[in-house]
């Protein structure tokens, strides 16, 4: 089942965000089984103040335990994150 996801940051928190970018992006490219498309939600500047991620779990309770182990949700880089099931109808990979 696939699950779009969306995390704010906390305010002032790009400095967390850059110490833990390497290592987020390891775990994301480890997971590209589990991540399916994901990036960074951009301000109107260009700076990074969240993510969005489309994810493939097997319920609500796998994408929770998924997303803790994140380097950026252990390093509490969110404000909130949020999560609503998502039917993938354009643009689907076969």
């Amino acid at each position: 089942m696939y699950f779009i996801v969306n995390c704010t940051d906390k305010k002032g928190a790009l400095n967390i965000r850059k110490a833990n970018r390497d290592a987020h992006l390891e775990f994301a490219h480890a997971n590209a089984d589990t991540i399916k498309v994901g990036g960074p939600v951009l301000s109107d500047e260009g700076e990074m103040i969240g993510s969005c991620l489309i994810c493939e779990v097997e319920d609500k309770a796998a994408l929770d335990a998924f997303l803790a182990q994140d380097p950026y949700a252990k390093a509490g880089l969110f404000e909130s994150v949020t999560s609503q099931p998502w039917k993938w109808v354009l643009g689907k990979p076969e």
